[in-house]
């Protein structure tokens, strides 16, 4: 599952990382939650790549209403071809969705501990999305998306047993054009990655500053 997930690099290094022509305008995030709108790199009407703030939660063509997305922020890859929510959208409408880390809980000692996971490189990577267009009842248009998830790699299953499928730049053109890209839904198993254990403020959707990827002190660890 991913259900927090954050986006703080400088514009610039977002437009090199994923081959923006101009750097987006976004001001850092630290705590993205669902339905907020979000950032993810599309296709453009012009064949080129746009960095694009969709909805976080898909809303299916065929919904009657749009709070169906709420619990639609997550699609599964072994179900995404198939299930009627998604597999239209995993066809036509794939995305990268930037991040520089995302966020887990693991029960420990009657309480939960958060973890912000992200490959041990630094920098913003990609986590494989998909994204739809729904017809709201006063004509207007809601777009939004949802990440794909898998089963975790070895290195963070001990934290949870789900993880974001991440696309690799080599991979970033194929996913966004190719019409079968399946062999991508894998998790990076031999990539390494980060768990640092933060505060429990990211917890609070309203909190949204740098003291949620904050690594606690050892007196305040939540272990």
């Amino acid at each position: 599952m991913c259900g927090r997930y954050a986006l703080h690099s400088h514009p610039d290094v977002i437009a090199l990382q994923f081959g923006l022509s101009v750097p987006p305008d976004w001001k850092p995030r630290y705590n993205i939650a669902p339905t907020q709108l979000s950032p993810v790199v599309r296709i453009d009407e012009g064949n080129g790549r746009e960095f694009a703030l969709l909805r976080w939660g898909l809303i299916p063509a065929w919904a009657k209403n749009a709070s169906i997305g709420a619990r639609m922020i997550n699609a599964r890859a072994e179900t995404v071809t198939s299930k009627p929510a998604f597999r239209s959208a995993f066809r036509r409408r794939r995305c990268l969705v930037p991040a520089n880390g995302y966020y887990e809980w693991q029960g420990e000692a009657g309480r939960k501990q958060a973890y912000l996971i992200r490959p041990a490189a630094e920098g913003p990577f990609a986590m494989a999305g998909l994204w739809e267009q729904w017809h709201a009842p006063d004509g207007g248009i809601v777009e939004s998306f949802a990440v794909i998830t898998a089963n975790a790699a070895e290195a963070i299953s001990m934290v949870h047993d789900r993880m974001p499928v991440i696309i690799s730049a080599a991979d970033y053109e194929p996913w966004l054009r190719s019409p079968d890209v399946t062999a991508l839904l894998q998790p990076l198993q031999d990539t390494p990655f980060s768990l640092r254990p933060v505060s429990r403020l990211v917890n609070n959707a309203r909190i949204d500053d740098e003291r949620c990827i904050a690594a606690l002190e050892p007196e305040k660890s939540e272990r």
